[in-house]
This record gives C-alpha cells, sequence and structure tokens, in this order.
C-alpha cells in the first residue's frame, strides 16, 4: 500500500472480487488514536459493501488515514485518501439499502442523488452516525453497527487517524 495517502487515490479501477462468505461474521476492529471501535459487519444485508470495506482494510487501504468530516450530533466520516470528501479507490460500489441509521450505525458514503442515481456507495468513504438519523434511511447504505467503543466514536474530532482496521471473521 502506498506511504502517500495521494497515492492511494483511484487506485484501484473495479470493487474487489467476492472473497468473503455472506453466511459468516465479520467484526472490525477500528483502531484510532482515541481508542477502538468495534463494529459488527451484516454481510447477509450488505454482502458487496462488506466484502470491499474487509477487503480495503487487509489491504491497509485505511491505515493512517483521518476522520475529515464531524458533524456533533450526526455523523463521523473517513476512508477518503484525500482527505477532502472527493477521494477514494477509484470505484464505487452497488447501492444495498436495507439497514437503517440507529446510533452507532456504519454506512457507506455517497455522491448526491442529481450525479449519482442510482445510490451508488463511496468505494472508500465511511461514516458512523452519532444517533438515530432515520432521514437516512433508504438512500445510504449501512452495512453493520457498533457494538463497543461508542464513546470512542463520540470523542472524535477532525483529523483525528485511523491507525489500523482489523477484521476477524466468525462462523
Amino acid at each position: 500500500m502506498p506511504a502517500n495517502f495521494a497515492d492511494r487515490n483511484d487506485m484501484y479501477s473495479a470493487p474487489p472480487a467476492m472473497q468473503i462468505d455472506p453466511g459468516k461474521t465479520y467484526v472490525a476492529t477500528i483502531s484510532t488514536v482515541k481508542g477502538d471501535i468495534v463494529v459488527q459487519l451484516d454481510a447477509s444485508a450488505a454482502p458487496q459493501t462488506v466484502n470491499n470495506f474487509v477487503f480495503l482494510a487487509q489491504q491497509g487501504f485505511y491505515d493512517g488515514l483521518t476522520f475529515h468530516r464531524v458533524e456533533p450530533g450526526f455523523v463521523i466520516q473517513g476512508g477518503d485518501p484525500a482527505g477532502t470528501g472527493g477521494g477514494g479507490p477509484g470505484y464505487t460500489v452497488p447501492a444495498e439499502i436495507q439497514l437503517l441509521h440507529v446510533e452507532g450505525a456504519i454506512a457507506m458514503a455517497r455522491q448526491s442523488d442529481q450525479v449519482n442515481p442510482t445510490r451508488a456507495s463511496s468505494g472508500s468513504q465511511f461514516y458512523i452516525t452519532l444517533a438515530p438519523t432515520p432521514f437516512l434511511d433508504g438512500a445510504y447504505t449501512a452495512f453493520g453497527q457498533v457494538v463497543e467503543g461508542m464513546d470512542v466514536v463520540q470523542s472524535i474530532a477532525v483529523g483525528d487517524v485511523i491507525e489500523k482496521i482489523t477484521i476477524v471473521e466468525g462462523s
């Protein structure tokens, strides 16, 4: 993985081939400068999205990137190699809109409906909700839920670093 974050922008031409088993469980530990955030990923509801997130995490794509957006009472957002909200791995992921935006939901960012009528997700930018956000339901692909470390999520500030994302596959 390129050490220069800008070199990670547009480094792939397509989403990864399916590598996960949608019937298994996946837990992501997002290690940050503020502590760990443990997320239960829902591969049955959003298999392509979970597959993509797991792939990028295992490749080290997120290592060293920052949370570039923090909206108190709403979301924290990270995963952009450009650090501006406009970067990504070079592809989008098809929408898998099913899960609700409860407090601690993890979901993929995306461009607006005007330029993205299919609501395809960003290839790498994700957000975690700080409170229930039902107005996002039906519009964005949520793919998991924070199960530990919501205090860490609430403490994240703009510029805080994602040190590493570790994935554990269960049965």
